[in-house]
């Protein structure tokens, strides 16, 4: 069926008063969160909800085609393909997340005897193959936070470096996943497919990642630990014995994860068959009891107890993920259903601000602002790739929730690259780092916020009876050392100058979201 012809809008003030609901809701994350320190992605809904309402007071004209353009903007391609590939990869990283990865990555490190010198280094890397692997940073963060920080400071490595270095490894995974929410949305804003964006973004990757490891290294070995007169427990014996190897066997459905989508599979396709042979995993794994997937399993319905209840409890299969709750709530769980459901405020606020930039496209905004930076500032290619680059870092400096940001600054990228025939992947790259990057830099970012909030709960814990509020990481102190994020924005900066892997239309063409 034909697409229904664009609509054009007509606003009180002049084209760029179409920009409101999007500048009124960065406004209001701006408040929310940097200034009141709320990370509630909720939020932000309410927040793009009152800016669409505040744009259809000035629109000239007939309110219904304000609101057709709203419908318009939430049914485009580009935010159905982010949304089906969240859900999928919500699932597949909660899998292996109960599957015990994060176990098995703790175990290395510590059969390994990492010293305090190389231990932030070494979190780094554990960190940023988590965080490619399940495609959250947010949730690397407090993972890393919750189990690896602990551990490093038993072996007197320097608190603030090793909370630096687990907030690096989050930005190396949200930048180079390919079931990362941001590198979704910079591919299937910029009409590139996801494979293609994460085999183009290596060699940015890579660089940057090279220097934070020499950062961390000299940094690990020159700096002391703040807690260094606190008695160092035997980490072997408190961290190995309550982790196991055994997760790591998931390296095998990231793997394949990875290699089907840089290989241009279909991206549910791709994290489909790691989330089968995740599953696998598990059920073979926890079975045979050599990884515990008790606490969190992948399925499970909690019911009233009833006859019919009691009687599914006696099948060897059924009964396995149906449990009777005398009293309690009834409701479905596991990481299939808590990895989708994860997602879902985001789905919203995502449907949202594609509405709010279909509503500017509409009404001319993005035409102004080309026009006005096209005349004035992005005369060239070098300046048209440093102005996206300045220009994605200023949103996500300030809206803290960072994939809000990244699709809020998306059609700005979009608009003013394909003005200079810059390619897909090029755009989709620049748009993703500071995104990546940013967001666990500030003290208001909501990755160094999740990580801090899982630091908070390590106070008086029953795992952790020795962890003290004077131990928490001051989250102002922390900014210099996210070495990796500092590095990979220096890396596009200095790309966009030299023009280091720019790319045109002409020189590879991007299949567009027919292959995310």
């Amino acid at each position: 069926m034909p697409e229904e012809p664009d609509i054009e809008l007509s606003f009180r003030g002049g084209r760029l008063v179409s920009a409101l609901p999007i500048a009124l809701f960065i406004a209001w994350a701006i408040f929310q969160s940097g200034f009141l320190g709320i990370g509630d992605t909720t939020g932000l809904v309410a927040g793009m909800l009152t800016g669409l309402i505040v744009g259809m007071l000035f629109v000239r004209g007939d309110w219904k085609e304000y609101a057709d353009v709203i419908f318009a903007g939430m049914t485009r391609r580009v935010a159905a393909t982010a949304v089906v590939a969240w859900l999928w990869a919500g699932m597949f990283a909660e899998t292996i997340q109960v599957g015990g990865f994060v176990d098995g990555l703790v175990w290395a490190a510590t059969v390994l005897n990492v010293g305090p010198g190389l231990f932030p280094a070494a979190t780094f890397l554990l960190a940023a193959l988590l965080a490619t692997g399940i495609g959250t940073g947010y949730g690397t963060a407090i993972a890393f936070t919750s189990l690896v920080f602990p551990a490093g400071l038993l072996l007197g490595a320097n608190p603030v470096l090793l909370f630096g270095a687990i907030l690096s490894g989050a930005v190396f995974g949200d930048n180079l996943a390919p079931v990362s929410d941001t590198t979704i949305v910079s591919a299937v804003t910029q009409d590139a497919d996801i494979g293609g964006v994460v085999a183009s973004r290596v060699k940015y990757a890579v660089v940057a990642a090279a220097f934070a490891i020499a950062a961390y290294l000299v940094a690990g070995f020159g700096i002391p630990g703040v807690w260094s007169g606190m008695p160092h427990a035997d980490v072997t014996g408190q961290v190995s014995a309550s982790v196991s190897p055994w997760g790591l066997v998931h390296l095998l459905d990231i793997a394949v994860v990875i290699a089907l989508a840089i290989r241009g599979r279909h991206i549910i396709e791709a994290v489909s068959w790691g989330l089968i042979l995740a599953a696998v995993f598990n059920v073979a794994f926890g079975a045979a009891g050599l990884i515990d997937v008790s606490a969190g399993s992948m399925l499970l319905f909690s019911a009233p107890q009833n006859g019919f209840t009691q009687m599914i409890d006696a099948l060897p299969i059924i009964g396995a993920v149906v449990e009777t709750v005398p009293g309690a709530q009834a409701g479905v769980g596991g990481s299939i259903y808590s990895g989708a459901v994860g997602f879902f405020p985001l789905i919203v606020l995502t449907l949202l601000l594609v509405a709010g930039a279909e509503v500017m496209r509409a009404g001319g905004g993005f035409d102004a602002i080309q026009e006005l930076i096209i005349d004035t500032v992005a005369t060239t290619v070098r300046r048209a790739e440093t102005t996206m680059v300045l220009g994605t870092a200023l949103v996500n400096a300030t809206v803290t929730i960072n994939t809000a940001a990244e699709i809020a600054i998306a059609p700005y990228v979009a608009t003013l690259g394909k003005r200079f025939n810059i390619n897909g992947y090029r755009r989709a790259n620049i748009l993703d780092a500071n995104t990546s990057a940013l967001g666990y830099i500030f003290p208001w970012g909501g990755g160094l916020l999740a990580g801090y909030g899982a630091m908070q709960g390590l106070v008086g814990g029953e795992a952790t009876p020795w962890f003290t509020q004077q131990m928490l990481v001051n989250p102002a102190s922390v900014f210099p050392y996210v070495f990796h994020g500092w590095f990979l924005v220096g890396v596009f900066l200095l790309a966009a100058w030299t023009g280091y892997g720019r790319e045109y239309v002409s020189d590879r063409t991007s299949e567009e979201v027919s292959r995310v």
